[in-house]
């Protein structure tokens, strides 16, 4: 059928999308003002409307300063100081009384897929639960870490949940569900027969919670592999308890580790390495890890090492203390158990050495929405308080690579703001009042 009143012409013929299109000239003369005008409104005359956030005072990463307002306009933080310096003109205002607004916290250490061990065992949650239910809770999981304050989580591995956590990630992305920013893991990588399920029939080939993988050229193919699925950091366990003897003994040799770190150094992909045995450790430091996974048996000297090389320490101390870990009865009234007691010092070791502490708890054996318990065990175990909230906020956001963790102009507005002064009272990060990621309100 001829196009009634249209006559091609190159000069009056827009390209979009690879199809090119014949106009009249009255609607190429209408296309051409729209476009010049998209044009001037991604140059600099048109701006979005700002938002000016008004608490009591604002913990900016590094310090506390009362009286103080930031305004976001955008993804970013636009402006933050003195609330009498912040131009409120023609930007919506929300008033946050008797909190602190601070950086939206990081959790170092997650599983999004894995539920609290006192519902169902690890074990049973990876032989037995399907990929799909796995993936549903882990829906309810990001959308608790989020409300929780936490803006930010590393997920150090699906725990047999394949390529999972980067298509959640997708899905937060694509705003398809609510949740936070997302570092992923994907499958993480153990030695072959080290790591679990264990104890089934020896003739059985049992799926294992990680991707097992050895030697130069299937380390090679696995880091990149899962790097291609989407990695943002490449996660191995440098020991684990496997072997004949008690408790965990190294699992990667050093030349090992050293290849897994300058193999994902190519594609700029830091390294994350479990592991609690000093040997261990001291192959992760000289291997050129990025962080240590938990570190429960670190020495005075491995930790120097540590602060030597600016290796950071996640040092899970939720993991160590949740419910299990203490004799029945009232916690309060109860001595610590010998772990405890060992990973109090460790953790004091640590602290001693200068260590750079990345706040993670290993949340996923406890509920989804608790990360602010390593806080707390932070601040019991010794470290001052900001230093603390340091942990989860700027030196994270340094750790991790990222532009969050401080509240001043140009970095990603990830913001929450919580009862009380933080400062004062490390437990007023459990009263969360209000949430922002990327500039757009969560939870108010």
């Amino acid at each position: 059928m001829a196009n009634q009143g249209f006559v091609f012409n190159p000069r009056s013929s827009v390209f979009i999308g690879g199809y090119t299109y014949a106009m009249r000239k009255t609607d190429l003369t209408t296309w051409l003002c729209f476009f010049l005008f998209g044009l001037t409104a991604q140059g600099q005359v048109v701006k979005t409307q700002a938002t000016v956030l008004k608490p009591a005072r604002v913990f900016d990463g590094e310090a506390l300063h009362e009286g103080w307002a930031v305004r976001v306009r955008g993804d970013r933080i636009d402006a933050a100081g003195p609330a009498a310096s912040i131009e409120a003109g023609g930007a919506k205002v929300v008033d946050l009384p008797n909190t602190t607004l601070m950086p939206g916290l990081v959790e170092g250490h997650s599983h999004v897929l894995l539920h609290a061990y006192s519902e169902t065992l690890w074990v049973d949650q990876v032989a037995h639960e399907s990929l799909g239910l796995r993936t549903a809770r882990a829906v309810n999981h990001l959308r608790a870490q989020l409300m929780s304050g936490f803006t930010t989580i590393r997920d150090l591995g699906t725990e047999g949940a394949g390529y999972a956590d980067v298509e959640l990630k997708q899905a937060i992305e694509q705003g398809i569900i609510p949740g936070p920013r997302m570092l992923t893991t994907t499958r993480a990588i153990g030695a072959t027969g080290s790591y679990a399920p264990k104890g089934f029939s020896l003739e059985w080939r049992v799926p294992q919670g990680v991707e097992e993988a050895d030697g130069v050229d299937s380390l090679l193919r696995v880091v990149r592999d899962q790097i291609g699925h989407g990695a943002d950091w490449i996660k191995i366990y440098g020991d684990y308890r496997w072997g004949p003897h008690p408790g965990s003994h190294p699992t990667f040799s050093l030349e090992e580790i050293k290849l897994v770190v300058e193999t994902a150094k190519g594609a700029g992909v830091p390294v994350a390495i479990h592991t609690t045995t000093p040997e261990g450790m001291r192959r992760a430091i000289l291997g050129g890890a990025e962080t240590i996974e938990h570190g429960d048996g670190g020495t005075p000297e491995i930790f120097k090492m540590m602060a030597e090389h600016h290796v950071a320490l996640c040092p899970t101390l939720t993991v160590s203390n949740h419910a299990g870990a203490y004799p029945p009865g009232n916690k309060a009234e109860q001595p610590e158990t010998p772990a405890i007691a060992r990973k109090r010092a460790s953790f004091k070791a640590a602290l001693d050495a200068g260590v750079t502490i990345l706040s993670g708890s290993d949340v996923g054996v406890f509920n989804h929405g608790e990360s602010g318990r390593e806080l707390e065990l932070l601040v019991a175990y010794g470290m001052p308080v900001t230093d603390a909230l340091k942990a989860a906020t700027s030196v994270a956001g340094r750790v991790l690579h990222m532009e969050i963790g401080q509240v001043r102009p140009g970095m990603l507005a990830d913001l929450i703001a919580v009862e009380g002064d933080p400062t004062k009272d490390i437990s007023a990060i459990r009263t969360v009042k209000f949430v922002m990621k990327g500039g757009v309100i969560a939870k108010q």
